[in-house]
């Protein structure tokens, strides 16, 4: 039987994902499990909120949720470690690089909307984390891109936590300093 003890399953998720990352570093620099822990930290605020949605599941994905995307892991492999329900949810938050990038967001959207709700509070969750200072290397136009991204993501995830849907149109309106 799986252990269901959060500091447990938040310990075994973050070295793995540690591991898997591996030197990869954010933007500014630091390492990328700062970013993930960021996110796993945001499903924790919310989840305190409104416990209305699978800790366990939610933690895993958050600490998870980029590893198909930026690592060389395969999904049967994340399949056999984190089971089926973990293993969808990240590749739902996963981009499909063999799409055009206009039609990313859009298909991942589809994607998570298809399943549990934590996969959507995750792909919230990453995005109030990631509304910050852009990186200097951005230009307008993708500073603005981004910015429409995130009220896609508001709008099509609306609902699925009331704490997160008023925390990220708090950070939406707060990110137009940067436009």
């Amino acid at each position: 039987m799986m252990d269901t003890n959060i500091q447990t399953i938040y310990q075994k998720t973050i070295d793995f994902a540690a591991e898997k990352h591996g030197k990869q570093k954010m933007p500014n620099g630091l390492p990328y499990i700062v970013h993930l822990s960021n996110v796993a930290m945001e499903v924790f605020m919310a989840h305190k909120q409104k416990p209305d949605f699978n800790l366990e599941i939610a933690i895993q994905l958050a600490l998870l949720h980029d590893v198909l995307e930026d690592t060389a892991l395969s999904f049967k492999a994340l399949e056999d470690d984190f089971g089926n329900a973990v293993a969808m949810g990240v590749l739902a938050l996963t981009k499909d690089s063999t799409l055009d990038k206009k039609d990313q967001m859009d298909d991942s959207l589809n994607r998570i909307l298809d399943l549990s709700r934590e996969v959507a509070i995750v792909k919230l969750c990453d995005r109030i984390t990631n509304l910050q200072n852009p990186p200097i290397k951005w230009d307008n136009a993708k500073i603005k891109k981004y910015h429409l991204q995130a009220i896609q993501i508001a709008e099509r995830l609306e609902g699925k936590n009331e704490y997160l849907d008023k925390r990220i149109n708090k950070k939406i309106e707060k990110y137009k300093l940067y436009l």
